[in-house]
């Protein structure tokens, strides 16, 4: 049994203490550590059978018995806690991204050797069903070598002008799932990016300095091309499908939705919509991530999404927004 305590107490800390708590059987949550720890929020993570929480994370990382920490906090925080978690050696998992700077998440890169700490990242859409299906096919030879990779990722709603301007914007904040996605599909690295990139959703983001609307292509080292397509709002539901094309075939997964009724009569042929909110799409994805940190904390393997995983999709989104910026294809070896 892994005993873990959780910094940050916020939607994304939520989420992963309901996981732990109801899908994970090897591990344990000790300590909530958030610097808003309020009666409300402390009384929530009593009803989840957590007894401890604290406004202090260090009272996490001087805990012995601790020995992981889920790094659930703003992103700010994330690349100078991880350095701290991994002084005081404990295994780490954080949420995406490490940071927005190159040079701090080198730092945390470097702080890692020669250690055996457990480091992962993140990036639930990997352990999706539907994403690892199409993932399985490519593996197993169905498609062949992958010529083209689609993904596309739309939200339901934008989020606020204010979110957007502290966001590190949307290739770091909702592009960022994508690039490790078209990563995961080709099993290698993208050599260049060129982006169209506008504001068709709310003006409110443009005026802060972000997009709302890209087309993305990619080339990738094995020779495939990638295409991302994000909108920050659809209308219909949170829109999340990928597709590997290759010399065998394709493999291509659409959307979850509440059930794969078909409606036909009279009026037309109708289907529902796709499910709405990100967590009834990914709880699953959540959990089985948790499992598979958790599984090589106890047999001392290697974490499914390393450091250097987290490091490649910030490398991506800064080559994204320079390719906005400067109206160009941007070579990945530009950047840092």
């Amino acid at each position: 049994m892994v005993t873990v305590g959780i910094i940050g107490a916020g939607r994304i800390g939520k989420v992963h203490t309901r996981s732990i708590c109801n899908f994970v059987r090897n591990a344990k949550i000790k300590t909530i550590a958030d610097p808003f720890m309020n009666e409300e929020t402390a009384a929530w993570a009593e009803s989840m059978g957590i007894a401890n929480t604290t406004k202090d994370y260090h009272d996490i990382l001087n805990d012995a018995e601790i020995q992981a920490v889920l790094i659930c906090s703003s992103t700010n925080t994330h690349s100078p806690i991880s350095l701290e978690a991994i002084a005081a050696g404990k295994h780490v998992f954080c949420e995406k991204p490490i940071d927005h700077d190159l040079d701090r998440i080198k730092e945390v890169i470097e702080a890692l050797k020669g250690s055996n700490i457990k480091y992962q990242v993140g990036f639930n859409r990997r352990f999706d069903h539907n994403f690892a299906a199409v993932k399985q096919a490519v593996l197993d030879g169905k498609v062949g070598e992958p010529h083209i990779i689609k993904v596309t990722s739309r939200d339901p709603e934008p989020p606020s002008a204010e979110y957007a301007a502290v966001s590190g914007g949307m290739f770091l904040d909702m592009t960022i799932h994508d690039f490790d996605m078209v990563r995961f599909l080709a099993g290698c690295d993208a050599e260049e990016i060129y982006v169209q990139s506008a504001v068709l959703v709310d003006s409110a983001i443009g005026e802060a300095g972000d997009v709302d609307t890209a087309v993305i292509t990619l080339k990738m080292e094995n020779g495939a091309i990638a295409v991302i397509d994000n909108s920050r709002r659809a209308a219909y539901g949170y829109d999340q499908r990928a597709e590997v094309f290759g010399s065998k075939g394709m493999a291509a997964t659409s959307n979850d939705t509440p059930s794969s009724m078909v409606l036909s009569n009279a009026d037309g042929v109708t289907g529902e919509k796709p499910l709405y909110f990100f967590l009834e799409r990914y709880m699953e994805s959540f959990a089985k991530e948790m499992e598979c940190f958790i599984a090589a904390i106890e047999n001392d393997t290697d974490t499914p999404l390393g450091v250097e995983d987290g490091l490649k999709p910030v490398l991506m989104g800064i080559a994204a927004k320079k390719s906005v910026e400067e109206h160009r294809p941007v070579k990945l070896s530009e950047i840092g």
